[in-house]
C-alpha cells in the first residue's frame, strides 16, 4: 500500500518537479513527487507530495529528509492526511498529522440548514428595505426629495377622479 507524505516549506518560486525528485533520487524509482503550483503564475505554492511504497519506507524518509535544505530552505516532511470529500481538482495542504484533529461540525436535525429557495440577508450595501407595522397607506412616507412633487401628483389625480 502506498503512503503519501506532505512536503512543506518549499520555496515559492519556479521549481521543476525534476528538481524536487532529484532530492529523493537516492531512494530509488519507487518514490514519486508531485509539486503543487499556482495555476495563474506557475510558481510553487510552497508544498508538494511524495508517494512511497510502505510505512517503513515513509518513516525512514521522514527521519532522513525532514529539515533537509532544498534551495537554501529546510523542507518539512510528514505523513499526509487523507483527502476530504470536498477536494475536487486541486489538492490542499494537509495539517500536521501530530496536531490534534478538529471535530467535524454537527448538523442540527431540526433543520438548521436553509431551504433551497431561501436567501441570506444582505450585509450592508445594496438596497435597504423599510417595513411598517401600520396597515394605513397614508403612513408610508415618500422620499423627502420628491415629497412636494408627489403631493402635486396626488392632488391632480384626485381632481381627475372627481370629474
Amino acid at each position: 500500500m502506498s503512503v503519501r507524505l506532505y512536503i512543506g516549506n518549499l520555496p515559492k518560486e519556479e521549481i521543476d518537479r525534476q528538481e524536487l525528485q532529484a532530492v529523493f533520487a537516492a531512494e530509488g524509482d519507487a518514490v514519486t513527487t508531485k509539486l503543487i503550483k499556482d495555476r495563474k503564475t506557475g510558481k510553487c505554492r510552497g508544498f508538494g507530495f511524495l508517494t512511497v511504497n510502505n510505512d517503513e519506507q515513509a518513516d525512514q524518509i521522514i527521519e532522513k529528509y525532514n529539515g533537509h535544505l532544498f534551495k537554501e530552505t529546510p523542507i518539512k516532511l510528514e505523513k499526509a492526511l487523507p483527502r476530504t470529500k470536498g477536494d475536487e481538482g486541486e489538492e490542499q495542504a494537509p495539517k500536521a498529522a501530530s496536531a490534534s484533529p478538529t471535530p467535524a461540525p454537527s448538523i442540527n436535525k431540526e433543520g438548521s440548514r436553509r431551504e433551497k429557495g431561501s436567501k441570506k440577508p444582505r450585509r450592508g450595501g445594496g438596497a435597504r428595505e423599510t417595513t411598517t407595522t401600520t396597515t394605513d397607506s397614508d403612513a408610508i412616507r415618500p422620499d423627502p426629495r420628491w415629497a412636494s412633487e408627489l403631493e402635486k401628483l396626488k392632488q391632480m389625480l384626485a381632481a381627475q377622479t372627481t370629474n
